[in-house]
């Protein structure tokens, strides 16, 4: 069986040039030009073994190297190349997991070596290790998480077109798999696109493909990320990110089910789900003339929103535990906790950065701590603390006046300006009584 080598090479004739030598020489490969194309081609595909310029337009091989160790879990050899060989860079590429790293020009002979050397160290196993996997998560026990997960198994076995709401760093692609995983399309791809990173020229060739010589870089026939999700389902990331340009081919896709390539005459059936996220409001979007409205109602056919982390302190504890084991296995450290002042200290702070700060908070404290906790001393110098609205409200004079208990909970939200923890505070309860009283009660959530 032939090993399957990804090329990461932005040059296109040097790139060409090293897909034949790696054909002529016994091996099946697949080239991708950039960053977020390496990133689709290694969610959809198994490799024995990548080879990634360290330079690309949109990022670079280290950078790619961390996210096929830390999201694919995957220990597949990769070879970083580069024409500025730095001994610095060369050093931070070894430690981060390369295999092996080389200087440009690059002589065949010294490839072949260095090629051979990274099969035979993996073993044969890694063809069937490297299947894209998905990431662990803690769900959390929340009563808001609770009700998200109840809404993500009722819409998850439909066709639906899904709207994902939230802050950055919530956990949006999360629940996104979530639902790919639960529907009828778990077996077939899931293929995530930053819509950020697609210029309007990019866009239509990377989502609908295009045909050899249908533009200067055109080297061979392209598959877009529609035909490569056949029967699966696409995440668009950041979806108000998207190029209006584009936003017209992608509303005559959804609802055709039908793509053009670039440079084709002909139209390619497709068969895919769509499920979309956004931390913009899309609906002032539209207002400024940024998003189409009609793109906007065919995404949006369900909508689910993630609450942010300050909002869902429920799960502190259980997500401090999740991140400080992932950090344990990450950096070969035995810490077994946290200190209830340093929870305490991290509970209090705003995580505007949510999930994806949180985790990077508890990262840096397990490598610096010392001892079997982490303690104030290990916490890192966090950024005062500005009182939001809901907080200055809260510190205003409030009442609580007999009478009817879905009036005091009512008056209690809109003095907090819809924060669950601080109207909570104010009819002085916790807030799963809260949330508990407003389910009887028959208060939207």
């Amino acid at each position: 069986m032939k090993h399957k080598i990804l090329v990461v090479e932005d040059d296109a004739s040097f790139g060409l040039m090293l897909m034949t030598w790696l054909k002529k020489n016994g091996y099946e490969a697949v080239l991708a030009s950039r960053y977020e194309q390496a990133k689709i081609e290694i969610s959809s595909n198994s490799f024995s073994l990548i080879i990634t310029d360290l330079r690309l337009p949109d990022g670079d091989g280290i950078l790619l190297m961390t996210w096929v160790r830390e999201k694919m879990k995957s220990r597949v050899p990769i070879i970083v190349m580069t024409g500025y060989a730095e001994v610095q860079t060369a050093v931070s590429a070894m430690k981060l997991g390369a295999f092996d790293y080389l200087k440009k020009p690059i002589n065949p002979s010294v490839l072949q070596e260095k090629i051979e050397a990274a099969l035979t160290a993996s073993g044969e196993e890694i063809e069937d290790e490297f299947i894209p996997q998905r990431k662990q998560f803690v769900r959390g026990s929340s009563p808001m998480m609770q009700r998200l997960y109840k809404h993500v198994e009722l819409v998850a076995p439909t066709r639906f077109s899904v709207l994902i709401l939230g802050e950055s760093g919530t956990g949006k692609e999360y629940i996104a798999r979530m639902i790919h995983d639960c529907s009828p399309r778990k077996n077939a791809p899931f293929i995530p696109v930053d819509c950020g990173s697609l210029s309007k020229e990019l866009a239509p060739s990377e989502l609908f493909g295009h045909l050899k010589g249908s533009f200067t870089s055109a080297i061979s026939d392209k598959k877009g990320v529609f035909e490569q999700a056949k029967g699966g389902t696409v995440f668009l990331d950041e979806v108000g990110n998207l190029p209006y340009e584009v936003q017209m081919q992608l509303l005559r896709a959804l609802q055709e089910q039908k793509v053009r390539p670039v440079g084709s005459a002909t139209d390619v059936n497709v068969d895919v789900r769509i499920v979309a996220a956004t931390n913009e409001n899309l609906e002032k979007a539209i207002s400024e003339g940024r998003f189409r409205q009609d793109l906007y109602h065919r995404i949006n056919e369900f909508a689910l929103e993630v609450p942010p982390l300050r909002e869902r302190l429920e799960d502190f504890d259980e997500l401090i535990s999740f991140f400080i084991e992932q950090a344990n296995m990450e950096l070969g450290k035995n810490v077994k906790g946290i200190s209830e002042e340093a929870l305490r200290v991290m509970k209090l702070q705003p995580w505007n950065g949510n999930l994806r700060e949180l985790r990077n908070v508890v990262r840096r404290c397990v490598l610096f701590t010392e001892c079997e906790r982490i303690g104030l001393d290990d916490l890192p110098v966090f950024t005062p603390i500005a009182k939001t609205a809901s907080q200055v409200a809260a510190d205003e004079d409030f009442t609580l006046q007999p009478g009817d208990e879905k009036e005091q909970i009512e008056a209690a939200l809109r003095k907090a300006r819809g924060n669950k923890t601080v109207a909570a505070k104010l009819l002085q309860i916790d807030r799963k009584t809260l949330y508990n009283k407003m389910h009887l009660l028959g208060i939207e959530l």
